[in-house]
């Protein structure tokens, strides 16, 4: 079976909580957020709903903040209906420890919990879901902290863990930017492999950096030539990275150019995401795309022939 990531971005979390506010009970007076992923749809829900919000830990000890008013506290005695959110369920064990956490307070509220994705295993796990998203799945939110995928994974570091350099010289300026330059995102578990077009004569810079950012990882690939001019002439940066990928047991590859990342896919047959869109290139996503296409080369073709009295 081809390698596929069933992938969701910020802006598609946002447009299915849009989407589907119908199913959330218009009484609900109180939204609470179970850290960390559950508290963007958590504020998302409760800015269209206009209602406070709050996460799980501040409404056990009854820390809850009115809307419209910073600071003001809200009464929680005016609070019947609550609405517990995470951004996804799967085998359930993070909901069950709220839910113990809740019933060690002996909290009387009328708690509602929901997912905005859940599988088809937990759907049943909570009283209000958005949308099923099987296994595997990845969320643009939490890409870099997934245990499951970054320690088997590729990835870029200009315009990825640092911004792409301003310069390209192969001098002093250049050097001196990528010793210093800010972090960008910064993975909280190990990457497998670290792989550059940086060149091999500037790994103890690169080297220094990583550490100094504390950036955890395995490998580090680096080019191996002379100078930037070589570097040029060569000009096969996609097709590097591609065939590293390919020959590698990663299961995705984390890159900063669209068009290099198409490259990459299009050597490794395997999942890449590209920074510079927030896009997954998958396998499925092509084939749908493509029948699609067909679907519509039909219709043409059935209206020309129809048209000519063929059929």
């Amino acid at each position: 079976m081809l390698p596929y990531f069933n992938y969701k971005s910020i802006t598609d979390l946002n447009d299915l909580i849009v989407k589907s506010l119908y199913k959330i009970p218009h009484d609900v007076d109180l939204i609470v957020g179970i850290p960390r992923s559950g508290m963007l749809p958590a504020n998302l829900i409760a800015l269209y709903l206009n209602k406070p919000y709050t996460d799980i830990d501040s409404f056990v000890d009854e820390r809850i903040y009115d809307f419209g008013e910073r600071g003001k506290s809200l009464n929680t005695k005016k609070i019947d209906k609550i609405l517990l959110i995470d951004d996804s369920i799967c085998s359930g064990n993070a909901l069950n420890k709220v839910k113990q956490k809740i019933k060690q307070k002996k909290l009387s509220s009328n708690i509602l919990f929901g997912s905005i994705y859940a599988t088809p295993e937990s759907a049943n796990k909570v009283d209000i879901f958005f949308e099923i998203v099987e296994m595997p799945r990845v969320f643009q939110w939490n890409l870099f902290h997934h245990n499951d995928v970054i320690p088997h994974s590729f990835m870029d570091i200009d315009g990825v863990l640092c911004p792409n350099p301003p310069v390209d010289d192969d001098g002093p300026i250049y050097k001196e930017y990528i010793a210093n330059a800010p972090l960008l995102f910064r993975p909280s578990v190990e990457i497998d492999t670290i792989i550059s077009c940086r060149l091999e004569k500037y790994r103890l810079i690169t080297e220094s950096w990583l550490q100094t950012n504390e950036i955890k990882y395995k490998k580090l690939i680096m080019l191996d030539m002379q100078n930037k001019i070589d570097r040029i002439k060569w000009g096969k940066h996609g097709a590097y990275k591609g065939n590293a990928y390919k020959n590698s047991d990663a299961i995705l590859f984390i890159e900063s150019s669209w068009i290099e990342a198409k490259t990459i896919f299009k050597i490794s047959k395997k999942p890449v995401f590209c920074v510079e869109t927030f896009s997954m290139i998958n396998h499925r996503k092509l084939k749908i795309r493509l029948n699609l296409f067909f679907e519509k080369i039909k219709v043409i073709v059935w209206k020309i022939l129809c048209k000519c009295g063929i059929i």
